[in-house]
């Protein structure tokens, strides 16, 4: 079996050839999904990680990213991004094959764990376990329909006599399509570190500070790959951020955004904001992406405030998957 380091950058053929292993596998593995894109697939091979340093290796039927981190705070552990074979050539050595490798460059680089997100109950977890893998914290991914949420919360919101998304009083929503304004991105940040409650199971990895820099950067990453992103906040007359939310399409033409982070600053919350937050980032995506039909997000199955947003919303459950580690 000949196994490949990716070309840097990656040639229009490794694109196109990584591209089809992970559409086969979508399509086999989660029919309800849409496949990823050409242009989603080739922004996240030719744009890496700011996190770390990335390793691709592609084999003719199965491809996989490693991300060794190098932001000073994880950078003894990884994330095991990708590891996909075609649904046809599975049960013939070709995920251990590529597990071997990265798990050889794990240790060459004095790593002492590895994580992996993985769908529950199909042959990914199966394969996870059989290699030392555990689930050391339990999420599901949840999905609302743009049009259909639209018409239920412009009813809600007639029928309360206030305006979609409306804040608390004593707060204003700014809309930031792109980077966060210079101005605002160092409260941005700030509020970033409010995600440090947010439950992390067993994880070694650790939330990093983030700074006004850190924050252009994972955002300018997503540009980069060819990618929208638009960020919500909540803001306070003396400048504080509240709480905010981010929406990424990875591809802008796509039908399927994803809701990153959502955060409210502990001394902020028990006001709504993650509702008013969320309500106007709906409005925003079906303004700004008319083509948009689903909105999806990951939540964490111990994160019961979370949980309560988005079922008033009108997020339904998906697929259930989880983070799972390995130490070396």
């Amino acid at each position: 079996m000949m196994i490949n380091r990716l070309s840097v950058p990656p040639t229009d053929t490794e694109v196109d050839h990584w591209w089809a292993v992970l559409a086969s596998a979508r399509t086999a593995d989660l029919p309800r999904l849409p496949p990823p894109s050409r242009t989603e697939v080739a922004g996240e091979l030719l744009v890496t990680s700011v996190r770390g340093r990335t390793v691709h290796w592609a084999t003719e039927d199965g491809v996989a990213r490693l991300v060794l981190f190098t932001d000073g705070t994880n950078d003894r552990t990884a994330f095991l991004d990708e590891l996909t074979v075609r649904p046809d050539a599975r049960r013939r050595g070709t995920g251990t094959a590529l597990w071997e490798l990265a798990r050889e460059e794990l240790l060459a680089d004095g790593r002492t764990s590895v994580a992996a997100e993985v769908e529950l109950g199909g042959p990914g977890q199966a394969f996870a376990e059989a290699v030392g893998f555990e689930n050391v914290l339990s999420m599901a991914w949840y999905v609302q329909d743009v049009q259909e949420a639209r018409w239920v919360q412009g009813a809600q919101a007639a029928k309360e006599g206030a305006g979609a998304g409306s804040p608390a009083p004593g707060y204003e929503l700014h809309c930031w399509p792109g980077l966060v304004p210079d101005a605002w991105a160092p409260a941005v940040a700030v509020a970033h570190g409010a995600m440090e409650d947010a439950p992390t199971g067993g994880l070694e990895q650790q939330i990093q500070t983030w700074t006004a820099e850190r924050l252009h950067a994972a955002h300018r990453k997503i540009l980069d790959r060819g990618g929208a992103l638009t960020t919500v906040a909540a803001v306070t007359p003396d400048g504080e951020v509240a709480a905010y939310t981010e929406l990424v399409l990875l591809d802008p033409a796509g039908p399927r955004a994803l809701q990153y982070d959502t955060v409210v600053v502990p001394a902020h919350r028990g006001h709504g904001l993650g509702r008013a937050v969320k309500l106007r980032m709906l409005a925003e995506a079906a303004t700004r992406h008319p083509d948009l039909r689903t909105i999806a997000t990951s939540v964490a199955d111990d994160n019961t405030p979370m949980l309560a947003v988005n079922a008033a919303l009108g997020y339904r459950r998906e697929r259930g998957v989880g983070y799972f580690q390995l130490t070396l």
